[in-house]
C-alpha cells in the first residue's frame, strides 16, 4: 500500500529506529483533534466560519499518525497492510453526501478524541465516520495524504531540521505550491508520489532563491 510505504519513509528520515521508539501516537492524534475543533468553529463569543481546507489538513495529519501506529502494532509495513486497507476502504466506500452540520462534526471530533484517549490508540472506525462527516472521502483523502507526505519528505531533504529550508517561494508558502502542482497531476498512477516530488524540486529551484545542491 503506497501510503504505508510513504509513511514508513518519512518516519525513517526523522528517526531510523522509529518503529522501536515507543512514540505515543495517540497523543499526537487527540491534540490534532483539539486544533480541528477551532477550524470547525465552536466559540459562541465570536463569529467563526468553518475552514474546510484546514479541517481536511488536520484529518490528513491524523491519518499520518494512525498509519504509523498500525505499522508499529503489526510489526512492519507488510504486516499493517490489511489493517490499513480496511481503514481506508471504510472511508473510500462512503458517499460524498456524508457531509453534515457543524454541530454534528464537532460531536464526532469529540467522540473520536474520546475513543483515542480511552484506548490510547488510533480509533479507525470513529476516524472513518469523522472523515465522511467532514467530506474527506475516496480519492481526495489519498491525494491529500500523498501530497502532505511528499511535502514533509521534501522539507526534510532540503534542510528543515537545520533551518536552511526556505518555506516561502516567490511570496507563496510551499503548501500553496503543493496544492497548485498536485491539482494538475493524475493521482491514479503509481508514480504520482515521485512525479509530485520532482515537480516540487523544480519549483523550489526556480522560485525559492535557495542555493541548488
Amino acid at each position: 500500500m503506497t501510503m504505508l510505504r510513504l509513511q514508513h519513509g518519512i518516519n525513517s528520515k526523522i528517526n531510523a529506529a522509529w518503529v522501536q521508539a515507543g512514540n505515543p501516537w495517540y497523543r499526537a492524534i487527540w491534540t490534532e483533534c483539539a486544533e480541528m475543533m477551532d477550524h470547525v468553529g465552536w466559540k459562541w463569543w465570536k463569529k467563526i466560519e468553518s475552514d474546510v481546507e484546514q479541517i481536511h489538513l488536520e484529518l490528513v495529519d491524523i491519518f499520518h499518525f494512525g498509519l504509523s501506529e498500525l505499522i508499529v502494532v503489526n510489526g512492519s509495513v507488510d504486516g499493517a497492510r490489511d489493517a490499513a486497507q480496511a481503514a481506508y476502504e471504510a472511508i473510500e466506500a462512503a458517499s460524498q453526501s456524508g457531509k453534515t452540520e457543524t454541530d454534528h462534526v464537532l460531536k464526532l471530533i469529540e467522540e473520536f478524541a474520546s475513543a483515542t484517549l480511552t484506548s490510547q490508540s488510533f480509533a479507525a472506525d470513529s476516524f472513518a465516520e469523522l472523515c465522511v462527516a467532514a467530506g474527506l472521502v475516496g480519492d481526495e483523502l489519498y491525494r491529500r495524504y500523498v501530497g502532505k507526505n511528499v511535502l514533509n519528505t521534501f522539507r526534510q531533504d532540503h534542510g528543515y531540521k537545520d533551518g536552511s529550508y526556505v518555506k516561502v517561494w516567490s511570496g507563496r508558502e510551499d503548501n500553496e505550491w503543493l496544492a497548485e502542482i498536485g491539482a494538475k497531476m493524475q493521482t491514479a498512477t503509481e508514480t504520482f508520489p515521485t512525479e509530485l516530488y520532482g515537480a516540487l524540486e523544480q519549483a523550489y529551484r526556480t522560485h525559492s532563491g535557495a542555493p541548488t545542491k
